[in-house]
């Protein structure tokens, strides 16, 4: 198989918009906060579930978005606003304080339904996989639709998430850096970030729709 200096360079913008989407560095904050009463096996597990949740979730955007969202009479915009009001949800929830009580009462009775619910939402969905890394996935999809090229964005998608599961990995550090009150504070101001990223979403989805109808 031989692929041109131009399809080398297809691939990486590829990674470098999924980066610049997501941004996994800044999202060590986010992890480190939302999974700070966890034990280190917990982390490693809810890292690796995340991560490999997430992966599925673009594999699966990058075959079968656009038909997954034609078929129901989604559009990308939908989708974006709704991602949108799930992330303001989680972003109340983290300054005020609920989010880490909401944890902290299931953790004796509802164990394994805890983990799955910060591994797969909101950490694979919609902060790794959000709106924006799902809709450029399904852009790549179509503009790039050759057999070659989907292989080679799958194989991107694959280095994507083990970057985010390195950044991810690194998070104790941090925990032992910052403390207890380091971790509050972080969290409030994480919470704010996430807010500010929700309404971004939402915003973006409103302006889309809007111009669309008035186009």
């Amino acid at each position: 198989m031989n692929i041109s200096i131009f399809d080398l360079s297809i691939y990486i913008k590829f990674f470098v918009s999924l980066c610049a989407l997501v941004n996994p560095i800044g999202m060590i904050p986010i992890f480190t906060s939302m999974t700070h009463h966890q034990t280190t096996e917990e982390k490693i597990k809810t890292n690796l579930v995340a991560n490999f949740s997430a992966a599925l979730i673009l594999l699966i955007s990058l075959f079968f978005g656009n038909s997954i969202l034609n078929f129901f009479g989604i559009s990308v915009n939908s989708f974006r606003i709704a991602g949108g009001i799930l992330i303001l949800s989680i972003a109340f929830s983290m300054i005020n304080g609920s989010f880490k009580n909401q944890i902290k009462s299931k953790k004796n009775s509802n164990e394994d339904k805890k983990k799955e619910n910060i591994s797969v939402v909101p950490l694979a969905m919609p902060l790794i996989a959000g709106p924006g890394a799902i809709s450029s996935t399904i852009t790549w999809s179509i503009n790039h639709s050759t057999w070659i090229n989907l292989i080679g964005c799958s194989v991107v998608i694959t280095f994507f998430s083990f970057f985010c599961w390195s950044c991810f990995r690194a998070a104790p550090c941090a925990v032992k850096i910052l403390g207890k009150t380091g971790i509050n504070i972080i969290t409030r101001i994480m919470g704010l970030l996430l807010m500010s990223l929700g309404i971004e979403f939402i915003s973006i989805g409103i302006k889309s729709i809007v111009s669309s109808f008035l186009g």
